[in-house]
């Protein structure tokens, strides 16, 4: 017996050395994970008076995370690094968000469409930026998203291979290899038109990279980082779609559309998570298991609040870019980062959401007016009719209290003009009353289908009924004049319209989301069709672009001054005028007045149908009663 005991024991202790153990099945791992930072470099104030957000108090969490983790901990982020804050400012000249990401211990991110934001010379310069700081820098990782091959963008690739950007990136942690991609997602590239870029299907460049993983590299997980995000309705939901479609994604970080997932979304042995915007969150997942085949430890998203300490050595970094930010861009407009510029008794409502008026967005289109109607004076070329703007581009709202030029600048931060300057100018353009019309029934019927689409305005007055026929749904218009009445809009009449410049480049998607039943063309003042956004651009006497964030600081300094010489923002704008109206009746007079081709085409196609089904009844009910007949008749 001692000899089989002893025989057995060898037995058992040479099976156990020829058995590999792997690290990654048998240990938790962490991924940590943020995206769609959008340059928050800073925190921001909440409704309930709390702040949110900033990467000293983000990197306390993140250190708090890797220092309690017996595994190995992996950082990553899902890109929309930059764009909505100062501190894009100089995205260009001094890459301060790629810089400060590894500050912050990211291991590898990937492009979201607003690093295009600056057009395709702008990220050329700001990853050579990166590169000539000699501070070390994340990976970036896309494998859908490169620059033309017919030699018209070898700036372009020369910043692409200066940096080293690829399709995938192998990054050990504790004995651990992830192999970790990036994709850009079919939304995100129809929203940056001015790219430049090559795009390829996610899904097909996904099962590309995947088998290349498999085929040459020896890796324990497989991560993408997804800038494509999730919708509720998962046939919509990109990275759903992505999950169910490519075998062997363990972990899908999900970013672009903002999505904050209580719970991961499990589909396909792939774990797709997202954490939200804006540094409010920081990610903490931990699985285990083998590739292809994890359980979830636990999932958790971090709140980071003004609860969280500040790490001094990042609070440091984001001060000495504040100061480039001042000197560097804002000491053109005689301001400062901190300046306050008036201060509010209240919270003004947020954008989004139901379809709605809004007094954010009322305010925003009247400081579009007074802005150009202040720069132009007299020399205008034309009454403004409609000033608008859609809640796509609007990043925020404005809270209780002080609002400094940092907050302004926030809200309406997106994009760069032609001038290659951080901010999207103003452009004035003109519709016919047809087309205006149609911006209109696009904000009522568009919007369910493409939420950014939502409108907000200042001169014209709309009225919808949410239950009527798609592209039908628009009952009233009319301008506002200036001592408030309204007048009809006539449809073969040039109206001057001002907007932001993304906000018209965006016009050519209505024919696309309409499924090519709506269509709106820009013209100019003699009514020819723009080719050249750009020459649509509102310039100040020096010829300097005027920027939709400028615009708002401009009206909110223009309000009678307090005891302490600090506009104060009127309280009227505490509440929505009803510029837009939305309801819902299903009164057939409501449904039927003004009904247009789209409604009659739907009476008619039901008629026809009742009459179809109408006719096979009176059919089979003959032939029933012959056919009853007949059998009294045997």
């Amino acid at each position: 017996m001692k000899k089989f005991f002893a025989l057995l024991l060898c037995l058992i202790l040479m099976l156990g050395l020829c058995m590999p153990i792997s690290a990654a099945s048998e240990d938790v791992v962490t991924v940590l994970f943020t995206h769609d930072l959008h340059s928050h470099f800073l925190p921001v104030g909440t409704d309930s008076g709390g702040e949110s957000g900033g990467y000293a108090r983000l990197y306390t969490l993140m250190e708090e995370e890797r220092n309690k983790a017996e595994g190995a901990v992996i950082t990553l982020d899902g890109g929309d690094f930059s764009m909505g804050s100062l501190f894009q400012t100089i995205y260009a000249t001094d890459a301060a968000e790629l810089r400060i990401l590894a500050k912050l211990g990211v291991d590898a991110t990937t492009f979201g469409n607003h690093e295009f934001d600056f057009r395709q010379i702008g990220l050329v310069n700001m990853l050579n930026s990166a590169v000539a700081s000699g501070d070390e820098l994340p990976p970036l990782v896309c494998g859908n998203f490169y620059p033309p091959t017919d030699g018209t963008a070898q700036d372009a690739w020369d910043a692409y291979n200066n940096y080293g950007v690829k399709d995938y990136v192998m990054i050990e942690k504790e004995g651990v290899r992830f192999a970790v991609f990036g994709l850009m997602g079919v939304d995100a590239h129809s929203n940056a038109p001015m790219s430049g870029m090559d795009f390829k299907d996610p899904i097909e460049t996904a099962e590309r990279i995947v088998k290349e993983i498999k085929e040459k590299e020896d890796y324990d997980y497989i991560i993408c980082l997804s800038h494509s995000g999730t919708e509720t309705d998962e046939e919509k939901s990109e990275d759903f779609q992505l999950a169910s479609a490519v075998d062997g994604i363990d972990v899908i970080v999900s970013g672009h559309t903002h999505t904050t997932l209580r719970e991961p979304i499990h589909v396909n042995n792939t774990w797709i998570v997202s954490c939200g915007s804006y540094a409010k969150n920081l990610g903490v997942l931990k699985i285990k298991g083998e590739h292809g085949n994890t359980e979830l430890v636990s999932y958790e998203l971090k709140k980071v609040s003004e609860k969280v300490k500040d790490n001094e050595e990042i609070a440091a970094i984001v001060e000495d870019y504040k100061t480039l930010v001042t000197e560097n861009y804002l000491a053109e407009y005689g301001l400062t980062f901190d300046d306050v510029l008036a201060v509010s008794s209240f919270n003004f409502d947020s954008v989004g959401g139901a379809q709605e008026d809004k007094a954010i967005g009322n305010f925003i289109a009247d400081a579009y007016r007074y802005a150009v109607e202040s720069i132009e004076g007299d020399n205008a070329e034309d009454r403004i009719t409609f000033t608008v703007i859609a809640s796509g581009v609007v990043r925020g709202s404005f809270t209780e209290g002080e609002i400094t030029t940092s907050e302004v600048f926030d809200i309406d931060s997106l994009g760069v003009g032609a001038d290659g300057k951080s901010g999207y100018p103003l452009v004035s353009v003109y519709l016919t009353g047809k087309d205006l019309k149609t911006a209109l029934e696009v904000d009522a019927s568009v919007v369910p289908l493409m939420s950014a689409a939502q409108l907000y305005g200042s001169g014209v007055y709309w009225k919808y009924n949410t239950s009527r026929m798609i592209f039908n749904k628009v009952v009233e218009t009319g301008v506002i004049m200036d001592d408030g009445s309204i007048v009809p809009i006539e449809d073969d009449q040039l109206y001057r319209v001002v907007t932001g410049l993304y906000c018209c480049q965006m016009l050519s998607a209505v024919e696309d989301k309409s499924f090519g039943l709506l269509s709106i063309t820009p013209r100019h003042k003699d009514g020819t069709p723009v080719t050249d956004y750009d020459s649509l651009i509102i310039h100040d006497q020096n010829d300097n672009e005027i920027k939709e964030w400028y615009a708002l600081a401009m009206y909110l300094q223009s309000f009678e001054k307090n005891e302490d010489g600090i506009s104060v923002v009127p309280e009227f704008y505490s509440q929505p005028e009803a510029r837009k109206v939305v309801y819902a009746s299903t009164n057939l007079y409501e449904l039927l007045r003004n009904a247009n081709m789209f409604t009659w085409i739907l009476i008619i196609v039901v008629l026809v149908v009742v009459a179809i089904v109408a006719l096979i009844v009176i059919l089979v009910t003959k032939k029933i009663l012959r056919k009853k007949r007949k059998n009294t008749a045997n």
